[in-house]
C-alpha cells in the first residue's frame, strides 16, 4: 500500500494490517501542518485505517466515491463525519483533526494527479474526505 507497506507476513492480506492509504507527498504535507507530532502521524493513520477498512462496503453504499486506485478509494462525506470517526476510535481532538487533514490532503493530491484538483478543492469546502485502503485486486 503506497509507501507504507506493513511487515505483515503473507501477501494478499485482506486486513491491510499495519498500513494506511495516504501516499508520501500527502503524508509529508500533512505532517508539516499536523496538530500531532509528525513521528506519530503514520501510526495514527494506521489506527484510522484499521477502523475504516472493515466499513469500506458501507462507504461504497452511502457516500460518493470520487476516486479509486487498485489499493485505495476516496469518498466525500459530511463535513462533521470525522467527529463520528474520532468518537468511534477514541481519538483525541488533535488526532482526529490531523487524520482528517491527512485524508483531505490525500484527496487534493489525487486531484492534482488526475487534473481534478479544482473539483476536489471545491467539494472539500463543504464536505470532508475519507480515503480507505483496500486489498489489491489481482
Amino acid at each position: 500500500m503506497r509507501d507504507h507497506e506493513a511487515e505483515s507476513g503473507a501477501g494478499g492480506n485482506d486486513t491491510l494490517v499495519g498500513s494506511h492509504p495516504i501516499d508520501g507527498t500527502a503524508l509529508l504535507k500533512s505532517a508539516a501542518l499536523a496538530s500531532v507530532p509528525s513521528d506519530r502521524l503514520p501510526a495514527l493513520l494506521v489506527r484510522v485505517q484499521s477502523g475504516l477498512s472493515p466499513r469500506v462496503d458501507e462507504y461504497r453504499r452511502r457516500y460518493e466515491r470520487v476516486a479509486c486506485d487498485p489499493d485505495r478509494e476516496a469518498f466525500l462525506v459530511e463535513s462533521d463525519h470525522w467527529e463520528a470517526i474520532g468518537d468511534r476510535l477514541g481519538l483525541a481532538d488533535r488526532e482526529r483533526d490531523a487524520a482528517a487533514r491527512a485524508h483531505e490532503t490525500a484527496v487534493e493530491q489525487w486531484g492534482s494527479k488526475t487534473n481534478r484538483r479544482d473539483e476536489f478543492e471545491t467539494a472539500l469546502e463543504i464536505r470532508s474526505a475519507v480515503v480507505i485502503g483496500v486489498p489489491s485486486r489481482h
